[in-house]
């Protein structure tokens, strides 16, 4: 009987019914579609977050003792202590290992070049020297385990944007050259005309250059593949595979610093308490949360001797932005959610208006306030059954369209979100309801069937 007072209330007064299932099934669309997108929002921006290059610098412990006067680092750039390449390897062992996008190890030195065969000009013109940077471009790395990574300069520096031609290829001698030493080591073109003055030309891609230490010495012939526009240091340097510029440096197998790129969460509270002051349960939750700074404790450790530092300029804005998307979502789910609750119960309390002379005759038959409150909530929860099914279905699909339009991804339907939908469309329309509902329980049957 119960049941059957339920569904035959359900069909009854079909506009009112479906006013309140569109109001709470479009309540649920945008909750659906803004908690969709929330949940995997985080691991997409952090994912895009990587196009602004590494977030870690990786440097000898011996480096991190200041020398400083008067505000001055006067540490040359190429001086300190240098860390083994072989220990790379184990970057993809830590904790967070799978969190770890990519790395490039750094080693620079000072050098003279020219784009003249040193055969047919032994001296070359004097000149300032240059910087000479060694780094891996799809480097293979070997894994303890026995896999491989393939990782380099351009997945954790992708500002390094080459202006023409390519990356060069490790084990070849080629290189790249910045843009300002393009120009500033241009060759001079013989005027093919008598009489005409010669012109200079910057290298470009198919040029060759010479490369030497010091006066007298062999010099390395390097094959000019590409031109690079970083916008910083490196466009007046030439850019080199490791090995070469290791030989220059006389430091084979060692690196001077290294980029790493992690997929990371954003900090909060917690994540910035020192990790000395913590519980050893706080330390686990801390050391087991992908935050920028247990993953740095953790290649710390791993690679001995290392000083891991955070490049916040990187680290904070990607957190502050994942942070600010979102408090959005969530500020948009809550605002639907309230605008569903109020307009069930306005359609409650209209409801429950209308069905006085029922109310009235069912408690005048015996039917407690208890029976029927009970009654009333369970035609009410019915609505928000339906209602929150509908509303995720338009949700997924809202969701899609938000995911791909703003965000660039599209969000994989989740169905354990489908039963939290159902609760929080349950939770909306007791909400809404709750007022007219215990009105309706308090009506007195003896005025009401008298017509007053």
């Amino acid at each position: 009987m119960f049941l059957r007072l339920v569904a035959d209330s359900f069909t009854r007064r079909p506009k009112r019914k479906m006013l309140t299932l569109a109001a709470l099934a479009l309540g649920m669309a945008v909750a659906t579609a803004a908690l969709s997108v929330s949940l995997d929002v985080g691991d997409r921006l952090a994912e895009e977050f990587r196009s602004l290059g590494a977030n870690l610098l990786v440097t000898p412990e011996a480096d991190s003792l200041p020398l400083e006067i008067g505000g001055v680092d006067y540490r040359p750039a190429n001086a300190g202590a240098y860390l083994p390449e072989a220990d790379l390897g184990k970057l993809k062992t830590i904790f967070w290992r799978f969190n770890i996008k990519a790395f490039a190890p750094i080693i620079e030195a000072q050098v003279k070049a020219t784009p003249y065969d040193m055969d047919y000009f032994p001296d070359p013109p004097p000149g300032a020297a240059y910087t000479i940077i060694g780094t891996w471009v799809n480097h293979e790395v070997k894994i303890p385990d026995g896999t491989t990574y393939v990782t380099g300069i351009e997945r954790t520096n992708p500002w390094w944007g080459l202006k023409k031609g390519r990356w060069f290829t490790e084990g070849q001698d080629e290189c790249v050259v910045g843009k300002t030493f393009a120009i500033k080591k241009g060759k001079s073109v013989v005027p093919e005309r008598p009489g005409e003055l010669p012109t200079r030309d910057d290298l470009k891609p198919g040029d060759v250059l010479f490369v030497y230490k010091i006066k007298g010495q062999t010099p390395v012939r390097l094959h000019v593949v590409g031109v690079l526009d970083t916008g910083g240091p490196e466009d007046n340097a030439i850019i080199a595979p490791l090995e070469v510029v290791q030989t220059f440096a006389a430091k084979p197998g060692q690196y001077r610093r290294l980029y790493v790129s992690a997929l990371t969460k954003p900090e909060d509270a917690f994540a910035r308490k020192d990790p000395k002051t913590m519980t050893p349960a706080e330390f686990d939750r801390w050391y087991c949360s992908p935050y920028i700074s247990s993953i740095a404790l953790q290649i710390s450790q791993e690679l001995k001797g290392t000083d891991v530092r955070v490049i916040r300029r990187v680290a904070q804005g990607e957190g502050t932005i994942l942070t600010r998307v979102r408090a959005l979502l969530w500020l948009v789910t809550l605002a639907a959610l309230l605008a569903a609750a109020l307009a069930v119960g306005a359609s409650a309390a209209a409801s429950v208006i209308e069905r006085r002379t029922e109310i009235g005759l069912m408690k005048a038959l015996g039917a407690g306030s208890g029976l029927v409150g009970v009654l009333l909530a369970a035609e009410q929860l019915l609505v928000a059954f339906v209602g929150g099914g509908i509303g995720y279905a338009v949700g997924i699909l809202l969701a899609r369209l938000l995911g791909e339009k703003i965000f660039g991804f599209t969000p994989e339907p989740k169905f354990f979100l489908f039963f939290i939908v159902q609760v929080l469309a349950s939770l909306i329309t007791l909400l809404g309801s709750v007022y007219p509902l215990r009105r309706a329980s308090q009506y007195d049957p003896a005025p009401i069937l008298r017509g007053e």
